[in-house]
């Protein structure tokens, strides 16, 4: 069983904590419904990039003001995160849009939109006098 190093067990930490504090304590009419997909902490533990999606923003355009509030609210919740942090320094935080799930929802509905033209495109070969 591989061991997670210290920056993957403090990158899954930030994500738990900040899923729940951008949740919690952030009142922002400005930023929606926000998911932390994913956190990367720099090696010397100084720097976080923490990867979320926006319900209903599929790109980085329409996802932009909601990391906006996130960036300026990034002092705020790295002073809250570290209340809750064991380590002697806690990372700064930078926030950022992943475009993977919306990417990959596309590739979803293309994928399904494939199959059933497929099907159609089957069913019309089909001789009537055999079904």
């Amino acid at each position: 069983m591989k061991e997670f190093s210290r920056t993957e067990r403090i990158a899954d930490f930030l994500k738990r904590e900040l899923g729940s504090l951008i949740q919690l304590e952030l009142r922002d009419p400005r930023l929606g419904m926000v998911s932390v997909t994913d956190a990367e902490v720099s090696r010397d533990l100084s720097h976080a990039k923490v990867y979320v999606t926006v319900l209903g923003k599929n790109t980085a355009e329409e996802a932009a003001e909601s990391v906006a509030v996130l960036n300026k609210a990034a002092g705020f919740l790295r002073s809250k995160v570290a209340r809750f942090n064991n380590a002697r320094t806690t990372p700064s935080l930078h926030f950022y849009f992943d475009a993977s799930v919306g990417r990959g929802q596309q590739l979803s509905k293309l994928i399904d939109d494939a199959m059933e033209a497929d099907r159609r495109f089957h069913e019309d070969d089909q001789d009537p006098s055999q079904a």
